[in-house]
């Protein structure tokens, strides 16, 4: 009997549903026919995710087709006014950065509506605007740093905050910077105080892959958090993003080749790069993997797949991308053998690089750099912080102009803190200096800088529908000591009541600069070590024409300028004759005046071209000449013995130990030549030391000399006793003072006993190495307990100084002096964290505020994150720093005032018995030496008596 089926239409439709909903939590099933067979497979209910997924994978970063549509940004702060900037001078980015129109800026909603000329009518659309007058200053999209360690390795250093690299392995992908940026990073608001808007925040380089890195504003943010800070982060951040069909951002990775890792991990070069090798091929074996899965899931043929799962590993995702063309390369590499194998590498894997950064010796191998696999990388580096490991020994600060000659993008960088951030456009300015053309210097640390990042849709231009980071100079940025006015990050002003001082018309314009070329080609024909010492040295009668200024020693050493009583304006001649016997001015003025002196036979005439003569520098506070190569032990002195760390062996003296750094000098060395080469002639410098407190005697000599023995070489075998005092330090801050006391009261017999005493009388300076006002204010109270007791006035001068300023009166009423080393100080550590940040931030500089109080002030090199050891390659650079320090309190700070404080100030404070009258001059053509128009051409030395010629 036939079964009887009884259809109820409501059942009907519930069976239907219920029939549905099987079949699809189950699966699908899909008919196949042709001629030989029909069959039926089996569709995950996942299979249109999958396919999506699938599809993404080939997927380029860029911005969304409708970016541009967008009338707020993603990063707008809610309240923000808009902004109208009106009469500024406005670098555009465009066209090359040769782009400059005179107009209006107009931004709201934290994104440019308009550059140019603004109609009122355009204006009076917004009820609330801010106006602001730019008097016709300098405008440009804000700075970009692609590589910094801002709130990874933050100020001060502190131990429980330093997340600037993994010791967990080589290669580690998975890590990221994100996850250690700390958000009370001192250096925040110091970098912004310069112009920075955005950086690129790596991993530090003691792997071969460190990790992924981040984009960031350092603006403050209501959030208050690391990632409200970021700039376009990746969709799958916290891998919840669901794929809408936009096309991914860009991600970044630092990779790293050289000392760093093999040194770090006791390894090699060649055991880096299998590590690389290791860990790409496991990339790409999950990204064929992949690619596979794909393949097969696209065709629809899920029967091969069964239930197999999408390949994914979370630790290697981010090297598939990677592979996938998905994430920027950033690759910290310095020499040719490094470069040249990244370069195989980058081909054997067939994934673009991005960027090589450091890379000192990039622009000695261009070629190399164009086999990279889809186009060269960029170089980002330093303009010349240099030689202070093998790796950097090569590197010329011709580099850039050599390698944007040579089709290379160029970008600046400051690996903050190891150049201050703050200061990155002093980096392309000097760039600039030394050949790079301005509208590329500046292209450097914007717009070039913003390709590398992948975010020049958005950053790095002044144009419609970009990011408001807005910078207004008070100068051409490009000239020396610019400085903001005001600071726009996503149209957020961030200077509060800005300090700001008015700068020389000539400030206005892109420097002048010298004439290079001949020393560019020898730094790439002697691959990186061109001859650097004097090319003619020359004696008899020198005649220097078309000098604009002279600027002499009077015999109680102030300065002054020998043409100004002249009334005229007209440049004039100084006509010199030199002997090892007498060298000295014969006649200096008008030409009619000289006459007499220019009769003699074979008269040497150099055109100076408007330049100057002005007096020699003096250095101190680094250990120039004391090591070739600072990190490599090898090249240099060595360290001393730690008086507190137990006595010395009695063969060295026993608690009398008392080292000269005369005994371990260093002639030749390539810091010490390009120093003078600069105008640096002298330098004072105690022993190498590693952290200890007492540091030996100082000496003085020329940076220019061959040897030891040459005639003036060593100006003083002794100029002073140094110590060094500071918290962290082991023993103790008050251990530290109390053996300075006893040291002074109760000489220890032996070789120092004489030179302890000769402190206490006043007959050498004692110089003690610190930062901290309340160790300052010890020192203070210090040297008036041992003047009382011993009947004697002591020398004192404080060396470093970053809060010295705070007690500016009391050091002037204890006639203590200061060199302030290094003089635009980051609160690195504890002991710096109230340094005074000068302009904009503050009305006045601490060196300002020390020479108002009436303390003799010098100044050290600027340096490397606040350590000496490494401060030589800096040395060159005490010109730009004294110029500096003139253009930014110039109601304090004279050109004479300036000199001084790089020249007879230090002599006075560190104890360089030197007559006035054997006082070195530099000869500058174009310009003087505070300056980015003049250049060295020679070095009058009267106490050597010789000049050298620079040809």
């Amino acid at each position: 009997m036939p079964l009887d089926y009884t259809v109820h239409p409501r059942r009907t439709s519930l069976v239907i549903v219920a029939v549905f909903l099987l079949f699809n939590l189950c699966y699908h099933v899909v008919y196949f026919s042709n001629d030989e067979n029909r069959r039926s497979v089996h569709v995950p209910i996942h299979a249109s995710a999958t396919l999506a997924r699938c599809r993404a994978l080939d997927a380029k970063p860029g911005p969304p087709e409708d970016f541009y549509a967008r009338n707020v940004s993603d990063r707008f702060q809610t309240g923000t006014k808009p902004v109208v900037i009106r009469n500024a001078t406005i670098w555009t980015g465009r066209v090359q950065g040769l782009e400059v129109l005179q107009g209006d800026v107009l931004f709201d909603g934290g994104i440019i509506k308009h550059v140019g000329t603004i109609s009122e009518a355009l204006l009076g659309e917004y009820d609330d605007l801010v106006s602001v007058d730019a008097h016709g200053a300098w405008v440009t999209p804000g700075i970009i740093d692609v590589h910094s360690h801002l709130g990874d390795e933050p100020s001060p250093a502190l131990a429980g905050a330093q997340d600037g690299n993994s010791l967990k392995g080589l290669v580690q992908p998975w890590l990221r910077s994100l996850d250690g940026l700390n958000t009370h990073d001192e250096g925040y608001a110091s970098s912004v105080a310069g112009g920075l808007t955005t950086a690129l925040i790596l991993p530090g380089s003691a792997n071969a892959i460190g990790g992924q890195a981040f984009v960031i504003k350092p603006r403050p943010t209501v959030e208050r958090s690391p990632t409200a800070m970021l700039v376009e982060p990746p969709f799958n951040l916290n891998r919840s993003h669901e794929n809408d069909g936009s096309p991914p951002r860009w991600r970044h990775m630092k990779h790293a080749c050289g000392e760093n890792p093999s040194g770090v991990y006791a390894g090699t070069r060649m055991d880096t790069f299998w590590a690389f090798r290791q860990g790409y091929e496991t990339a790409r074996q999950i990204k064929q993997a992949q690619d596979e899965y794909c393949s097969k899931a696209v065709a629809g043929d899920w029967a091969s797949l069964n239930d197999q799962s999408f390949p994914e590993n979370l630790q290697w995702e981010a090297l598939v991308d990677v592979l996938r063309g998905r994430v920027k390369v950033q690759t910290h590499c310095y020499e040719a053998v490094d470069l040249d194998a990244f370069v195989r590498l980058s081909n054997e894997f067939r994934f673009p690089v991005a960027a090589f950064h450091h890379a000192h010796e990039a622009y000695l191998v261009p070629d190399v750099l164009k086999r990279a696999y889809e186009h060269p990388p960029a170089v980002a580096m330093f303009a010349a912080f240099a030689r202070y490991k093998r790796e950097a020994y090569r590197h010329s600060e011709f580099a850039p102009r050599v390698l944007a000659d040579n089709d290379i993008d160029v970008v600046m960088k400051s690996d903050h803190s190891a150049i201050v951030s703050r200061y990155l456009i002093h980096e392309a300015a000097q760039a600039h200096f030394y050949g790079l053309a301005d509208n590329i210097a500046l292209a450097s640390v914007t717009t070039t800088a913003a390709k590398v990042l992948g975010l020049d849709h958005r950053i790095g231009y002044l144009k419609t529908g970009y990011d408001a980071d807005v910078v207004i100079w008070d100068s051409h940025p490009l000239a020396l000591g610019a400085t903001p006015k005001q600071v726009y990050i996503d149209g957020i002003p961030q200077l509060a009541d800005p300090f700001t001082v008015e700068k020389p018309a000539m400030a206005q314009r892109a420097p002048k600069t010298p004439d290079f070329d001949q020393e560019a080609a020898n730094a790439v024909k002697y691959e990186g070590l061109p001859p650097i010492a004097p090319t003619r040295v020359k004696t008899g009668t020198i005649v220097f024409a078309n000098v604009s200024s002279l600027l002499l020693k009077h015999p109680r050493r102030e300065l002054y300028d020998a043409f100004e009583a002249r009334g005229s304006s007209e440049p004039g001649i100084v006509v010199m004759e030199v002997s090892e016997r007498h060298t000295g001015i014969v006649c200096a003025g008008p030409g009619e005046e000289c006459a007499y002196s220019l009769a003699a036979d074979n008269l040497d005439v150099v055109d100076l071209a408007g330049g100057s003569l002005q007096p020699g520098l003096v250095t101190a506070g680094s250990y120039i000449g004391l090591s070739e190569i600072p990190m490599e032990r090898s090249t240099g002195d060595g360290p001393m013995y730690n008086l507190l760390a137990g006595d010395p062996p009695s063969i060295a003296g026993g608690p009398g130990y008392l080292p000269k750094a005369v005994d371990g000098l260093m002639f030749g060395t390539r810091d010490a030549l390009l120093a003078y080469r600069a105008g640096v002639t002298i330098a004072v410098s105690p022993v190498y030391h590693d952290g200890a407190f007492a540091r030996g005697l100082s000496t003085a000599f020329s940076l220019g000399a061959a040897t030891k023995l040459e005639m003036g070489a060593v100006v003083s075998d002794v100029a002073a006793l140094h110590f060094a005092i500071g918290h962290g330090d082991v023993p103790s801050v008050s251990t530290e003072i109390a053996a300075l006391r006893h040291v002074l009261l109760h000489p220890p017999q032996g070789d120092g006993e004489a030179w302890y005493k000769k402190v206490v009388d006043g007959e050498i300076p004692l110089i003690v190495e610190t930062h901290n006002a309340d160790i300052i204010a010890t020192l203070i109270t210090l040297k008036t307990e041992v003047e009382a007791k011993t009947g004697h006035t002591m020398k004192v001068t404080i060396l470093g100084g970053a809060e010295a300023h705070l007690l500016a009166d009391e050091l002037a009423g204890a006639g203590i002096g200061v060199v302030v080393s290094p003089p635009r100080p980051l609160a690195y550590s504890w002991d710096l964290r109230r340094v005074n940040p000068g302009l904009p931030i503050t009305n006045q500089s601490a060196i300002a505020r020390l020479i108002e109080a009436g303390v003799t002030v010098g100044i050290g090199p600027q340096g490397t994150s606040g350590m000496p050891g490494l401060s030589a390659w800096a040395v060159r650079n005490l010109r730009f720093d004294a110029g500096w320090e003139m253009l930014n309190a110039p109601k304090t700070i004279s050109k004479a005032t300036a000199f001084a404080l790089v020249s007879s100030n230090i002599e006075k404070l560190l104890g360089v018995p030197l007559d006035p009258y054997e006082s070195d001059l530099i000869a500058t053509s174009g310009g003087d030496l505070l300056s980015f128009d003049g250049k060295v051409v020679a070095v009058i030395s009267p106490r050597r008596g010789r000049v050298d010629f620079f040809d």
